[in-house]
């Protein structure tokens, strides 16, 4: 008698389907940065990602569709960039861009709180319910910020190296070095703050030879910082007479920190030299003095001469206006945005820290289930499920903040 046969136990697989990643095109004019590399893009499709990229994406950081290509990327169209699962966009979307993006999907930008569209972005991003996370707010175990640290390290460094090169313009410029000229003085430069853009302009101009000042309300902070600049550098607490009289002689002020509005009595054209070269890098430009206009330095390319002769340009024009009082405060330039003029060792710098973020995204189910599981992660999150999460993205879309965390719990 044959035996009855048994059901058997068939092989079966599932197929995961390969998260896409959008690279579209930024058509922001001050915006040259780029988030990934070939190298990056590379390492991301080894680890199973679909990587989209629109025509010409990568040119202001002078990498060729050839090389995305050769590293396993897509080029497609900006639609289809901009449905992806994950899109990274570092400058603020236009609101007919974020109309295209797939519901639900998640958007990696930079805060932009200062963007001039604030409202109607915000709004638009919670009625298509992007998870729209802050990638230079985002903190680790340690309280340290991967991408935000990266950032303005490049932004203290660029700063100092844009302003050396304008000091020595023979035509726009005056014409001189930072220092390290055996008898000829030095040039001074007065940074606000002690935070990890100061320092890294420190930095800088102690190595091209200048006299550094640092001031710095918060004398533990600065501290910290003197010891780990060494010597060489000028540590004082922002005492008003003190600080104006550094103002007085600077060549170079940075600006770094909160932006608020130092202790410092008239405008900046009573105090500031003529020539002097003045970086905003804080988080609320051009209100740390009264009568500072921000330009920013990424509508202007990556054009040294360009660059040169727009601060020319903006000189002259306060120049021209000094028999007028009412006017004068509003000729004073400072440059913003310095780190856009390196756009390409910004890319090569974030594009590391860029692949950790992602191999946790993709070991998770789901882009929105990295957020209870990431640490630093939640704080970052601007809009999530159709609300603003986040306090300064409320206020600016003028409505109701949620806790992200009592989502969290219901999602």
């Amino acid at each position: 008698m044959l035996p009855t046969p048994l059901e058997a136990p068939v092989e079966t697989a599932t197929r995961q389907r390969r998260a896409s990643i959008g690279l579209p095109k930024c058509l922001n004019r001050s915006e040259k940065r780029f988030p990934l590399t070939p190298e990056a893009v590379a390492a991301l499709t080894r680890h199973g990602f679909s990587v989209l990229f629109e025509e010409g994406a990568a040119d202001s950081i002078h990498y060729s569709d050839a090389a995305y290509l050769k590293a396993g990327a897509r080029r497609v169209g900006r639609l289809e960039t901009l449905q992806a699962d994950i899109v990274i966009h570092l400058a603020p979307l236009a609101v007919a861009d974020i109309r295209l993006l797939r519901r639900g999907a998640l958007l990696l930008s930079l805060a932009n709180f200062t963007r001039g569209n604030a409202k109607e972005v915000i709004l638009e991003l919670m009625h298509r319910r992007i998870i729209n996370i802050a990638i230079d707010l985002i903190r680790d175990d340690a309280g340290n910020r991967p991408f935000g640290d990266i950032l303005s390290e490049i932004n203290g460094r660029s700063a100092l190296t844009l302003a050396a090169a304008m000091l020595a313009d023979p035509v726009n410029g005056k014409g001189i070095l930072l220092g390290g000229i055996a008898g000829v003085i030095p040039c001074e430069v007065t940074i606000i703050g002690s935070c990890l853009a100061a320092c890294a302009a420190a930095r800088s101009a102690l190595g091209l030879g200048a006299m550094v000042r640092l001031f710095d309300d918060d004398v533990y902070r600065l501290r910290t910082a003197l010891r780990q600049l060494g010597g060489g550098v000028i540590g004082s607490s922002i005492h008003p007479h003190a600080l104006e009289n550094a103002l007085r002689s600077a060549d170079i002020l940075v600006i770094t920190g909160e932006g608020n509005q130092l202790p410092v009595e008239g405008n900046v054209d009573c105090i500031l030299k003529r020539k002097v070269l003045v970086f905003d890098l804080s988080d609320h430009p051009g209100t740390a003095l009264r009568g500072l206009v921000p330009v920013d330095l990424g509508e202007f390319g990556q054009d040294a001469d360009l660059r040169a002769s727009a601060y020319a340009l903006l000189n002259d024009r306060m120049a021209a206006s000094a028999d007028d009082p009412a006017a004068r405060p509003l000729r004073r330039p400072c440059f913003v945005n310095s780190g856009s003029a390196v756009p390409r060792t910004t890319a090569m710098a974030l594009s590391d820290t860029f692949i950790t973020l992602l191999n946790h995204i993709s070991s998770c189910e789901g882009t929105g289930a990295i957020l209870p599981l990431t640490p630093g992660l939640q704080e970052a999150t601007l809009t999530f499920m159709g609300k603003a999460v986040n306090t300064e993205v409320a206020r600016l879309a003028e409505v109701r903040h949620t806790d992200i965390r009592i989502l969290l719990s219901l999602s």
